[in-house]
């Protein structure tokens, strides 16, 4: 049986710009390697494995050298081809059974807005060699279990950041944020993400960080509702509302081919 196969282009509603991942429909269980290989020949930052399971989908994501416990971006790609393909109802929502839980997908007009769970950012001393290899000087260092976020002077500072990627890689944590608030009032608050530990150099747009930097930045502007503009070379909007220990985040996706995989 042939699979069906997409690349979605998340949190944009153009063409080429955001975050590109690849969508696959599953007709059965399927060998982790299998996905591990297909992950790694569609060479995204994401790709999403989708089975139906009665009502829900399993939803895993794999980059091109590792599986990982949650992913943003594809999620919104996943929810975005199942109302595509018409295998969900547009006014039914989506539950996806993941590695982090239950995940619940909506849609709001054009948007598609994700329920997921808040990650708290705590305070760290900066690790040793963290700022020189960022080049930076940090204001604040963090963690929230699986990132580090470190916010920096200016906008400016996180547009113009070339970091030593070869020893940001020797780091033992999925990724490092950097962020500042904008001077644009467009956005709240402005985000690099650099993952090359998991083969990820620099992610466009990544929905998983904003779990963090949702909460991070609600904190110190008192507010509930936020919008955040991470600035990769594609770039990508990802709207934010903090709801009881829950991140909801809406973004807009666009497809750009369909495919069978044979």
């Amino acid at each position: 049986m042939v699979l069906k196969l997409l690349h979605v282009d998340a949190f944009t509603n153009e063409p080429f710009k955001g975050n590109p991942a690849a969508v696959c429909l599953l007709d059965k269980n399927r060998e982790e390697q299998w996905m591990q290989n297909l992950a790694r020949e569609m060479n995204l930052s994401e790709t999403a494995f989708l089975l139906r399971a009665g009502n829900d989908f399993q939803l895993r994501w794999f980059t091109p050298t590792t599986e990982v416990d949650l992913c943003g971006h594809a999620t919104l790609a996943s929810a975005h081809v199942l109302w595509q393909l018409d295998c969900v109802a547009l006014d039914k929502a989506i539950r996806f059974n993941t590695r982090s839980g239950l995940l619940t997908a909506n849609r709001k007009g054009e948007w598609i807005e994700l329920d997921f769970p808040a990650q708290k950012v705590e305070k760290i001393s900066t690790p040793k060699g963290l700022a020189e290899t960022l080049g930076v000087h940090e204001k604040f260092v963090g963690y929230d279990g699986a990132d580090y976020l470190v916010e920096v002077e200016s906008e400016n500072v996180v547009r113009s950041l070339k970091p030593d990627l070869k020893r940001l890689k020797a780091f033992p944590v999925r990724g490092v944020i950097v962020t500042s608030r904008v001077e644009e009032r467009e956005y709240d608050f402005v985000s690099r993400f650099f993952a090359p530990a998991c083969g990820i150099d620099e992610d466009p747009v990544t929905g998983s960080a904003h779990c963090s930097l949702g909460p991070y930045w609600g904190d110190r502007l008192g507010r509930q509702s936020l919008t955040g503009y991470q600035a990769s070379a594609r770039g990508g909007v990802v709207k934010v509302i903090l709801k009881n220990g829950r991140v909801v985040l809406g973004g807009q996706a666009v497809t750009i081919f369909q495919g069978e995989l044979t």
